[in-house]
């Protein structure tokens, strides 16, 4: 080794050692034979027999044999199956066109960093995801946060943008359903407000894509938005159980994207196998409206326990299957997570800085295939460890 490589090292290290004294050291972990309640597997999919013999059937049927893209789609990684899916997947979300990314991350950062110009303005909901804001930071427009899901913080930057006389346009970004809350964006009321005040919204439905919608579209098109939003990122490896994403909207907007999202540009496709594995899931969530059903019958048997065996907790205010409980503290947060996993659940602490300190929680994800017994078995051991908590 180097001395300047060795010299590197020791700087990293120091580093990672400053993390784990301040308890903010990230590792990872296998959760072997624990019961799920962490995932973001809402339906099922991801270990549905039905979706894993499909999507192996496609395979098997698929006159391109090739296991790789090749490269990127502007080179030798447009196929005619891409085309195909993208077809599919514009009809299913009912707009006009689709194009896929290689993940969620990568749709959000190219649609963000090349939308909003130099001159334009971009407003985004204080609580977005990560990649979101990453796309944010590579834009060259002026941005502004606004108050997680303030109607009213959010009109007064639009007036203060309206007011400072600035000729480029204004965009708005939010999610429909929150990664680490689990609530809702007041979708309705903010696409009103930014007709109002000539601004065009983009919305992350990753959370909601197949858990809501007659058919799991997503929140945009359950309340017949699809039409007065600008752009929607849709995911396909939460609920969706499979890997990719998508941004829908006009095919002017598809061609844009094409041209300026560097993400898309500069990347090697996804293969055949993972558009195959796409197009099967958004045929299976098609046929899942008993399991939406059910899964958000699950989440009020969830609602129902905790009001009555865990009175005096605080919660997230959230109807989707991500349920918060505020523990705060990072250690106070890990303790009970781990109490949780030695009871052989599967649940995660999310510790500050991911959110904010006081906020420090438990992140829940309530999925189909959690029983009634399983969600109360869990209330008791949060019951029990919080109790001893008190104590310690």
């Amino acid at each position: 080794m180097s001395e300047l490589t060795h010299t590197i090292i020791n700087t990293l290290s120091e580093r990672l050692a400053i993390r784990q004294q301040n308890g903010l050291l990230r590792q990872l972990h296998t959760a072997d034979n624990l019961i799920d309640f962490c995932s973001n597997d809402y339906l099922g999919f991801a270990r549905s027999a039905d979706l894993k013999q499909a999507i192996q059937q496609a395979d098997a049927s698929a006159s391109d044999a090739r296991t790789g893209a090749t490269g990127s789609r502007l080179l030798a990684g447009q196929t005619h199956l891409a085309a195909a899916v993208e077809d599919k997947l514009a009809s299913f979300y009912q707009t006009e066109s689709a194009l896929i990314f290689n993940s969620g991350y990568d749709a959000n950062l190219g649609l963000l960093a090349s939308l909003p110009q130099a001159n334009d303005t971009l407003l985004t909901d204080e609580l977005v995801h990560a990649s979101m804001i990453d796309g944010a930071r590579l834009s060259y427009a002026t941005r502004h946060r606004f108050l997680h899901n303030d109607l009213n913080d959010l009109e007064s930057k639009l007036q203060q943008t309206t007011r400072s006389g600035q000729s480029g346009q204004v965009f708005v970004a939010v999610e429909s359903v929150y990664s680490m809350d689990g609530d809702l964006a007041p979708l309705a009321e903010i696409v009103a407000l930014c007709e109002q005040y000539g601004a065009a919204l983009i919305v992350d439905e990753a959370h909601a894509t197949g858990v809501y919608g007659p058919n799991g579209e997503g929140i945009v098109v359950a309340l017949g938005l699809a039409d007065r939003v600008l752009a929607r990122v849709h995911t396909f490896g939460k609920a969706l159980g499979v890997h990719g994403a998508a941004v829908v909207g006009s095919s002017v907007l598809r061609d844009y994207l094409i041209n300026f999202a560097r993400p898309f540009i500069y990347t090697t496709a996804l293969p055949p196998h993972s558009l195959l594995a796409i197009r099967c899931a958004h045929q299976l969530v098609q046929l899942s409206a008993n399991a939406r059903k059910s899964l958000h019958e699950r989440i009020r048997y969830f609602h129902q326990r905790v009001a009555s065996q865990l009175p005096g907790t605080t919660w997230t205010r959230s109807s989707s299957p991500i349920q918060g409980l505020i523990v705060p503290g990072n250690d106070h947060a890990r303790h009970i997570a781990s109490e949780a996993q030695r009871a052989g659940f599967d649940v995660r602490a999310i510790l500050s800085p991911t959110v904010p300190v006081g906020q420090e929680r438990l992140r829940i994800c309530i999925h189909l295939f959690n029983s009634t017994k399983e969600i109360d078995q869990l209330i008791s051991v949060f019951q029990s460890a919080l109790t001893n908590a008190v104590h310690l």
